[in-house]
């Protein structure tokens, strides 16, 4: 009994694994689009890099609309931290959230680094995840706690730079992706790709922290399973 393809891969002349292969390996690891065409020559699938962009623009922006409709519980300990990025020139904050396991809950970019955007970091937070945390991790800005004061919550707020090492080590692969990507392009761009890129990560987010060589293993099984779940085709090109 053959299963039938996915309609999302209606249309296009490569298989579906080819696709979800292509997809996985831009927004899994810090690669260039033209580093995923010679990946994918080397296993003598000619696709071009303008192919594989495409791909990830509809394709990846299916499969984390689909990761977020699975509405994976997280952490109630939110870790909240804002890094300077330059985008044409100008200088724009991106503010993220982390929960205590390392899963990135939400990514904002902002012109502004002030209470207003703190704010807004805030209530789209509430507002996605249902509830109030138990615990908020921030460094040292004020900001964090007019906001906290402002929207009437009571949830515990530490403030002290070493407690938030969680969200500042998630900005690190935002990092790597700005270079390889020789800066973003506009808000619009980081906005875009970071709406695939952290929920894809978030779904093969594996922590090697207290975990045999055996659990680990078994931990990516499990994660690439998920992937052919909700990319409705195996990680197999």
């Amino acid at each position: 009994m053959t299963t039938r393809p996915d309609p999302m891969y209606a249309g296009y002349r490569f298989p579906a694994e080819v696709i979800s292969f292509a997809v996985y390996l831009y927004f899994r690891f810090p690669l260039s689009l033209r580093m995923v065409e010679e990946l994918l020559a080397l296993r003598r699938i000619t696709v071009s890099h303008e192919s594989v962009r495409q791909w990830g623009l509809k394709i990846g922006r299916t499969i984390a609309s689909r990761i977020r409709q699975r509405r994976l519980a997280r952490g109630d300990k939110w870790h909240l931290d804002e890094v300077v990025i330059s985008i044409a020139g100008k200088k724009h904050y991106l503010w993220r959230a982390v929960d205590q396991d390392g899963f990135v809950l939400d990514a904002l970019v902002q012109s502004r680094r002030d209470t207003k955007a703190a704010k807004r970091l805030l209530r789209k937070l509430l507002k996605k995840q249902g509830r109030a945390p138990r615990v908020i991790v921030t460094d040292k800005l004020k900001s964090y706690a007019a906001a906290k004061r402002d929207l009437k919550l009571r949830c515990e707020h530490r403030q002290h730079k070493g407690l938030n090492n969680r969200a500042e080590n998630s900005h690190q692969p935002t990092r790597r992706r700005e270079r390889q990507m020789k800066r973003f392009k506009s808000p619009r761009h980081v906005q875009r790709f970071l709406s695939i890129h952290d929920p894809i990560n978030n779904l093969v987010h594996l922590r090697r922290d207290h975990r045999s060589a055996s659990e680990y293993r078994a931990a990516r099984i499990y994660a690439f399973a998920a992937w052919a779940e909700v990319a409705g085709a195996p990680l197999a090109a």
